[in-house]
């Protein structure tokens, strides 16, 4: 079934929405959560969060363009939250490696200015990504969206770990570079 046709039975209220989403999405937002928090059965409890949230939020938004990114979004931070509350006081090893390779290229929002202007540097980073091409894009955003590992995003594109990581350390050293070109200063 076509994301429109899903987000039709969404926003009639129909029970079978949320079949039609699991069926063509469940695999890849168990994955995204599983990358956060390393537990399938947890990794389940988010998919399942994940829907009982899509159900809340259409209407009013209809992602029907977007609906694997809609969902995915969502599945992505209830995974972080539940990182966040079981981790308080440490944080967990794959979220701060992540954390500290991506604190190289993008300025700390740490203060009022840098939280105003948010939107802004969302916008240049989208503008980065879409330079990209393909296959550098993609691997950017699997690891550093999606947490893949490295191990999986090399079997995946068929090509050497240590290529995987010069690919992301060049994109990361360019994404510095193009946003210090627009003004951020790191």
């Amino acid at each position: 079934m076509d994301d429109n046709k899903i987000v039709d039975l969404y926003l009639m209220r129909d029970e079978s929405a949320i079949k039609q989403t699991a069926e063509k999405y469940g695999n890849t937002l168990r994955r995204i959560a599983y990358n956060v928090v390393g537990d399938i059965q947890t990794a389940e409890e988010c998919e399942n969060d994940t829907y009982l949230q899509v159900w809340k939020l259409i209407p009013p938004h209809e992602p029907r363009n977007y609906l694997l990114a809609f969902c995915a979004r969502i599945t992505r931070h209830i995974a972080l939250d539940f990182c966040k509350e079981k981790h308080r006081q440490k944080r967990s090893a794959l979220i701060c490696e992540l954390s500290q390779e991506m604190e190289q290229c993008i300025p700390s929002s740490f203060n009022t200015e840098d939280h105003l202007n948010s939107a802004a540097l969302s916008s240049l980073i989208d503008k980065f990504i879409d330079s990209l091409d393909q296959e550098k894009r993609i691997i950017f955003v699997r690891r550093y969206w999606l947490m893949d590992s490295i191990a999986s995003i090399s079997r995946d594109f068929g090509i050497s770990q240590s290529k995987v990581k010069s690919i992301l350390f060049r994109s990361r050293n360019q994404l510095r570079e193009y946003l210090e070109k627009e003004g951020y200063n790191l």
